[in-house]
This record gives structure tokens, C-alpha cells and sequence, in this order.
């Protein structure tokens, strides 16, 4: 039985416990992260980085891509480190 499926009370509602929905939604947090995070770097990185399409990348934009999603990730820390600890 999964973690959304009806208990034996009958009622038709889902029975889960808040660990396992914290869980989940932990799981559900990651997976837009790490889409967001891959979005930012096609639309941001590639397109500065990438100046002559072609079958392989040259050092120079292997390099500024490499950069690029370095930056992006230092930059993503430290918003988070902000956000989170002011609370």
C-alpha cells in the first residue's frame, strides 16, 4: 500500500502520516529544484556560452559553461543560506 492510499476507517480520505508526507514533499521541492536549476542553465549558460553550435564544444566554451553553473550554483547557496537564516 502506498503512502496515499485509504486507510481501513472507510472514509475514503487518505491515511498518511505527516513524516511520510514531509517525505514527499521533500521529494516533490528536489525535482523542481533540479528542474529549475537545469532550465537556468540551458537558458542562461548555453546561450552566453555557446557562440558556434557545432557536434563538440570547443575548451573555451567548455570552460565558460563549467563557470557558468558554478556562479550559478555559489549564487543559489547563498540566497538560501539568506532566506533560511533569518528565520
Amino acid at each position: 500500500m502506498d503512502s496515499f492510499s485509504t486507510g481501513s476507517s472507510g472514509t475514503g480520505s487518505p491515511q498518511f502520516s505527516t513524516d511520510e508526507f514531509m517525505d514527499q514533499m521533500k521529494v516533490q521541492l528536489a525535482q523542481a529544484y533540479a528542474q529549475e536549476f537545469l532550465e537556468t542553465v540551458r537558458g542562461k549558460c548555453f546561450e552566453k556560452c555557446i557562440t558556434k553550435p557545432g557536434s563538440s564544444l570547443s575548451g573555451s566554451e567548455s570552460s565558460c559553461i563549467s563557470r557558468c553553473v558554478d556562479r550559478y550554483i555559489e549564487a543559489t547557496g547563498i540566497v538560501g543560506r539568506v532566506l533560511f537564516s533569518s528565520r
